[in-house]
Formats: structure tokens, sequence, C-alpha cells
């Protein structure tokens, strides 16, 4: 059991709930950055891969991979890219995300709110999809450099989907930050080895985030929802994107599955566990408990 290495947990039930509609005060106020991950998407189960080992299993079904990369997306899609092709392995995630993933109703409701920011970290488009009735907002994403003979690390894109610049995004009123890229609208995605290792060697020193993003989480807090942490280019991409913003941040978990190195991390960046379904915690935020 890992529920002693956790210091911070709040128990489950009356207080834990509490702390959770207090908190979705200084959300709705924009005071805190929803930080999703695919667990919110996979909520309304999608035929698409929403985790790093479902991914990996499209893959391996895919192309037939070395022991050493199976049950890893990001070694699956190396492999698939040095063995094949650049253009092959790109050409599988806009298969395995070719079917849209549908907005649940809180990323419907996320985009009423006007928010400063939201991070979005998987590839699928719903929360673009759930923005587009909506006006004043854009996109910037992340980007593979393989073969694009540029110095860029992100583009930005408007809610019609074509590109724009850093410029034209300050006058957004929310901005959807995409650090993995997303199939939509132009297909860009860091996935493989090769692209995280590119990344790394300069996110340490903030090169590869947006000034927009690092301008925009200042003094704001991180609310981590349908987010796992128990892969370390996961861990890192979170810490990297949280640096020099509040001093408080906040994660719905699930204690029983959590790893040592998520407690590990939860506890060293300061994020307090909340240990509340990520339904229930929906309706709580939302006001429909």
């Amino acid at each position: 059991m890992n529920a002693p290495l956790l210091p911070l947990l709040i128990p489950n039930g009356a207080d834990s709930e509490a702390a959770l509609a207090k908190l979705a005060k200084t959300l709705r106020d924009g005071g805190v950055v929803p930080y999703l991950g695919p667990g919110l998407a996979e909520l309304s189960k999608p035929l698409a891969p929403m985790t790093p080992e479902a991914l990996a299993e499209f893959f391996a079904g895919k192309v037939a991979l070395p022991r050493r990369a199976k049950g890893n997306a990001w070694a699956s899609a190396q492999h698939i890219e040095s063995m094949k092709h650049r253009s092959t392995l790109s050409a599988l995630m806009v298969e395995a995300f070719a079917v849209s993933v549908e907005p649940t109703p809180f990323h419907y409701f996320l985009s009423t709110l006007r928010l400063p920011m939201i991070v979005d970290t998987w590839y699928d488009g719903a929360m673009r999809t759930a923005m587009s009735s909506q006006t004043g907002w854009g996109e910037v994403q992340g980007i593979t450099r393989a073969g694009i003979g540029e110095s860029r690390w992100f583009r930005f894109y408007d809610p019609a989907g074509a590109e724009t610049d850093g410029a034209t995004a300050e006058s957004w009123q929310t901005l959807l930050y995409k650090p993995h890229g997303s199939v939509t609208p132009a297909r860009n995605f860091l996935i493989s080895d090769a692209d995280y290792v590119e990344v790394l060697t300069e996110i340490d020193i903030q090169t590869p985030i947006p000034d927009i993003v690092k301008n925009r989480r200042t003094e704001r807090s991180f609310l981590f929802l349908g987010c796992r942490f128990h892969d370390q280019m996961l861990r890192t991409y979170a810490r990297q994107i949280m640096k020099r913003s509040a001093q408080e941040h906040y994660a719905l978990v699930d204690p029983e599955k959590l790893t040592k190195n998520e407690v590990r991390f939860l506890t060293t960046q300061g994020i307090t566990p909340i240990a509340v379904p990520l339904p229930r915690a929906i309706e709580i935020i939302t006001g429909s408990a």
C-alpha cells in the first residue's frame, strides 16, 4: 500500500469534497489552470487509445516490435520511425485517432469559463472540438523537429485551424496548450524517443515552452485531471510546465493505483493529492453535485 507515503493526501469523503469545491471557485475565477490527461476524454468511451499503454498496444498490432519496445509507446514509436520511416509513424498516429474523440460535458464546461489557459496532454482533439463554439481562443502545440528544417519548437493555430503566430496569440482570452501535439488540426505529434530526446535537452532551460505559456502560468496553480505520472517523461513535462507558477498544485488521484514514483513526484512537486473519483469531482467542480 502506498497510503503511508502520502502525508499530503486529503482523505476521501466530506473533507476532500469540500476542498475540491473551494478549489473549483478559484478555477472558475481563472486562478487555476486545468491540466488534462487522457483519463478525462476516456470518460466518453472513445475508440482511440487513451493511455500510453493502449497506444503501445495499438502499435504492436500494426508492426512487429522488439521485446524492449513492447508496452512502451515512445520506444515503440522510435522503432517504427527507425525501421520504416517517420511518415509511417505519422500515418499510424493518424489511424489511431482517426475516429474523433467526443468531448465530455466537462470539456464543454471548461470551454465556457474563458480561462486564461487550458493544458491538454493527449493527442485527441476533444478539447478543441469543445472550444469550437466559443470565440477569443486559439491553440499552441508542441511539434516534432524531425525533417522540418526549422528551429521552432511549437506552432500556433487559430480556431479555424489556420497557422498563425505568437503575436496574434497574445490577444486570445483562452489559450489551449497541447505540449505533445495533436491529430487536429495539423497532425503534429511528439511521440518517438528521438522527438523527446531533442526536447528534453532544452526543456530544463524552458526553450520548448512557449512564452505565452510561461506568462499565463505565473502565480497560478495547476489542477491535474485524468492524469497519471507513472512514466518519467510524463513527470518531466508536468514539472517543466509547472515551473515558476504558484506554489500550490492539486491532482485527482486513486490512492490504490499510485506507484512509488508517482507518490514521490507529488510530494517533491508540492502537489496535493485529492482522492475523489473523476466523475464525482466533475460534479463538484461544475456545481451539479
